[in-house]
């Protein structure tokens, strides 16, 4: 496969309760949550054992927003990814955008059924 899931995440305005159900209902330990950029909330990654599924994270949803479930696709080139998509019949929602911590560029779209999909390329470690 070209483009892998390489990431899954959970944005929620309960984020804290939700890392919880997570570890009570499947034993999953997540990393100590840091604080998000906009500086509203937090977000905590949890690791697969090795050899076993895909990273993932547990996130604040801020300012109102209910929040979503999403899988991140890898992708050489975020912004050539988004012009295909959206001449797809896809719909931008955020980005491209970069990160410091972790060195990543990342975007949302919308595919044409309304799913929230994003895209990861990982930056130099």
């Amino acid at each position: 496969m070209a483009h892998p899931v390489v990431h899954f995440e959970i944005m929620s305005p309960e984020a804290p309760k939700l890392r919880q159900f997570f570890s009570d209902a499947f034993g999953w330990t997540f990393a100590p949550a840091l604080p998000m950029g906009d500086g509203a909330g937090d977000y905590a990654t949890v690791e697969p054992a090795p050899g076993t599924g895909i990273s993932g994270g547990i996130g604040t949803a801020t300012n109102g927003y209910p929040g979503h479930v999403t899988f991140y696709v890898y992708t050489d080139d975020v912004e050539g990814s988004l012009r295909k998509v959206e001449s797809l019949g896809g719909t931008r929602v955020m980005g491209p955008v970069s990160m410091e911590t972790p060195p990543i560029e990342l975007a949302l779209f919308k595919d044409p059924d309304g799913n929230t999909i994003g895209l990861v390329k990982p930056g130099e470690m």
